[in-house]
């Protein structure tokens, strides 16, 4: 049994039911809508956010329908954040694939992303919880500002592991911790063990962006998007952030600052890309990943019971960690 197989097994009946919802949810349009709908459905995914808030409420009661819609929710919100950012990244790929906003065009798609994130309100809205509605609610403001907050660095120095923790917190691990906690919340669990189970999905949503970022510095057409990428969108990431701060040279520093503004071309990246790869930046970033691992399976083991859900989460903290795409 593969890895995500395993992951899913004390779930699977309750993945196919939010599926099922997910798929419906963007069902409703039709015409130039529908179409661009169905190119949104077509990417899939592996659903990794819907399954931890799942696991997570199944090892503290029974999946239900408010645990559903939350799922669902928090799925059509981070939906509608990947259209839009892929248009202010001008991106041409999301996972190997056509972006929305290459297919069609940028009004399209941020129309269609305003669209999603509606649906994702209205299915938020079935909870009738209002905790998780507010926590959905902020989620989306944290996204936004995490963006923004990337987008300003781009006009001045930012090239601080303080400045980009505070990026990866609001861009990514926000939308875990939230998957986390509305996945206790939705099953009725103490305030303590939903606390935990936010900061475990923080610690999840850490090592998620920290491995995305690494994929940059290597060349594989199944990741889906060319080497230095991100420093091509004005992204200095951790791995590079380490090898200029420990090594303090000028010249690879003017090249960073040349990635903030986006002034540098194609063989200039490639230069930095190597300086980071040869001073230890990718062994730095491999390091912080399995130092929040360890952290991440103290809730694991102080918080989950269940022996089958426990193994299932052993092996998601793992496989996060462990990706290849």
């Amino acid at each position: 049994m593969n890895a995500i197989s395993l992951i899913r097994r004390p779930i699977e009946t309750e993945l196919e039911r939010f599926a099922f919802l997910f798929d419906e949810s963007l069902s409703q349009g039709e015409g130039l809508l529908a179409e661009a709908l169905d190119h949104i459905k077509q990417r899939g995914g592996k659903r990794m956010r819907p399954i931890l808030t799942l696991l997570i409420a199944k090892a503290f009661g029974e999946v239900n329908d408010v645990t559903q819609n939350a799922a669902l929710g928090l799925e059509l919100l981070h939906t509608a954040s990947l259209v839009h950012d892929d248009v202010v990244d001008e991106s041409g790929e999301r996972r190997g694939q056509a972006s929305l906003n290459a297919s069609y065009n940028n009004k399209v798609a941020v129309l269609v992303g305003d669209y999603i994130l509606s649906t994702a309100l209205q299915r938020v809205s079935k909870t009738e919880n209002t905790v998780i509605v507010n926590l959905l609610s902020e989620l989306g403001r944290t996204l936004s500002k995490g963006e923004i907050l990337q987008l300003t660095n781009f006009e001045n120095d930012g090239i601080s592991e303080e400045t980009y923790f505070k990026v990866i917190e609001s861009k990514t691990a926000s939308l875990f911790e939230a998957c986390a906690e509305m996945g206790a919340l939705s099953v009725g669990a103490d305030k303590k063990r939903a606390e935990a189970a936010a900061e475990f999905g923080r610690k999840i949503g850490l090592i998620f962006q920290i491995r995305d970022d690494i994929f940059d510095y290597f060349d594989s057409k199944e990741i889906g998007k060319p080497t230095g990428n991100d420093m091509a969108e004005g992204k200095i990431t951790l791995p590079a952030i380490y090898a200029l701060r420990s090594t303090a040279d000028k010249e690879m520093m003017k090249l960073a600052r040349k990635v903030k503004i986006r002034t540098i071309n194609t063989d200039e990246i490639a230069v930095l890309v190597e300086f980071t790869k040869q001073n230890g930046g990718i062994e730095y970033a491999r390091e912080t990943m399995e130092k929040t691992h360890a952290d991440a399976k103290n809730f694991i083991n102080a918080h989950i019971d269940n022996n089958e859900i426990k193994q299932s989460l052993l092996t998601y903290l793992d496989f996060v960690i462990q990706r290849d795409k």
